[in-house]
């Protein structure tokens, strides 16, 4: 007996040894593992409780669409989280700014262009981003070189742009939108289709391999260790799997059969007998969210920006000593996090077809949850942009799992509370054991 007990704890210890040479190797992030684990954990479960209705690709496909103006804004509340500020209003500056954007082409420019003008989109994208830009560095401005609280400021948002997105119609909403603004919500239009998705899909493993050698390539240059050939080559081959199963995934979600038998008469497409088969592939509002997340990932890892902000949240004061003007950072951030939010305001208004009164609403409460759990400390300094994005689709998975459940919307609200909650419990545990 004794000698099978010692045999066991030796087969422990290697293995143990064996996992920990080869996260060593890889350089990933075991929290990023977990979280994927855990997203992993719960697709499969609803899947069950769903009755094998959850794993499907029309399912995955209108997750995606959901999560993309979240994760969005995901990315900008790292930043202020990571500078130790809170940003609660989000939610209703998302809905401010849709509303401004769906009065501008609904209402506005109809009068100088017409409707259904090609430049009308935009300039209705633009005047959400300026707005949205604006309303940021106000609250920036007042937080950094006035002294108020983030938290008192941005509530104090939270209630002025909620209220100010009613007054700007009077509770009326807003409809139909522009045809071309509406692809930026996705739907049977709003794809790319296959072919552009699989051309997508390869650009985006060729840029992860080139993004490999390049990093390989500096650490070299700069006699920094490298990581094995075999560990490269494993984060390659898996990283453009994944990309390439994702583009499968899209692309098996067909087109409803009316939209596809109209698109097959409108280009003299002969329809076979058992149907025409036309994918949706990738949709426009997933591909403007994976944009923005590989620029913030940019702005926060590769410039001196980003630098500064990681600084602050570390240690403000020796920020402050190191001559980082911390007031202009702070400005910058909240001046990004409007123009995050406009964006978000574009994709939600978008894939309503219409500007709402409720649009928006407790999103400011979902962004924040995503930042956390996908890694963001609320003690400031740590945070990552992969992260948070995918805590929003971890949180959007949960609620689309519960409502193929069938469970009633108090409940979920509940169970988005308590695993915020259970988020922060989990990152207090990880800093313990860091600093032990």
């Amino acid at each position: 007996m004794a000698d099978l007990a010692a045999a066991q704890d030796r087969a422990s210890v290697t293995s143990g040894g064996m996992v920990s040479r080869f996260l060593k190797a890889t350089e990933l992030d075991t929290r990023m593992l977990g979280m994927l684990g855990a997203l992993a954990i719960i697709w499969i479960g609803f899947h069950i409780l769903s009755g094998g209705l959850f794993l499907t690709p029309r399912n995955l496909w209108n997750l995606s669409v959901q999560s993309a103006s979240v994760a969005i804004m995901s990315t900008g509340m790292v930043l202020v989280i990571v500078t130790r500020n809170i940003d609660l209003s989000v939610g209703s500056l998302l809905g401010f700014v849709g509303m401004v954007m769906g009065v501008t082409q609904a209402s506005f420019l109809p009068q100088f262009l017409g409707f259904e003008h090609p430049a009308t989109w935009i300039i209705a994208l633009a005047v959400g981003i300026a707005v949205g830009a604006m309303i940021g560095g106000l609250q920036g401005f007042i937080i950094a070189y006035l002294g108020v609280p983030a938290f008192i400021v941005t509530l104090g948002g939270l209630l002025i742009w909620r209220g100010s997105a009613w007054w700007v119609t009077s509770g009326r909403t807003v409809a139909p939108l522009d045809s071309t603004f509406r692809l930026m919500g996705g739907g049977a239009n709003g794809a790319i289709g296959a072919q552009w998705s699989w051309i997508v899909g390869i650009v985006a493993c060729v840029a992860l391999v080139l993004l490999l050698w390049m990093a390989r390539r500096q650490r070299r240059r700069f006699n920094f260790p490298l990581r094995p050939l075999w560990a490269e080559v494993f984060l390659g081959v898996v990283g453009s799997g994944f990309i390439l199963a994702c583009i499968a995934v899209v692309n098996a979600y067909p087109l409803p059969p009316a939209i596809a038998r109209r698109y097959a008469e409108d280009n003299n497409i002969p329809i076979p007998e058992g149907g025409l088969f036309i994918s949706h592939g990738i949709a426009i509002p997933v591909l403007m969210a994976v944009g923005v997340g590989v620029i913030m990932t940019f702005l926060a890892r590769r410039t001196r920006f980003g630098r500064y902000v990681f600084a602050i949240g570390g240690n403000p004061e020796a920020a402050v000593l190191a001559g980082i003007n911390t007031r202009w950072v702070m400005m910058k951030i909240f001046i990004l996090m409007g123009v995050l939010a406009a964006i978000a305001a574009a994709v939600s208004s978008a894939r309503l077809n219409a500007a709402t009164n409720a649009m928006g609403t407790l999103d400011e409460l979902l962004v924040i949850a995503a930042a956390v759990i996908g890694g963001t400390s609320l003690s400031g300094g740590v945070g990552t942009i992969a992260g948070a994005m995918i805590g929003a689709v971890l949180m959007q998975s949960i609620a689309t799992g519960m409502i193929l459940l069938g469970v009633d919307t108090p409940l979920q609200n509940i169970v988005v509370g308590v695993v915020l909650v259970v988020a922060v419990w989990l990152d207090t545990i990880y800093r313990k054991r860091v600093k032990v």
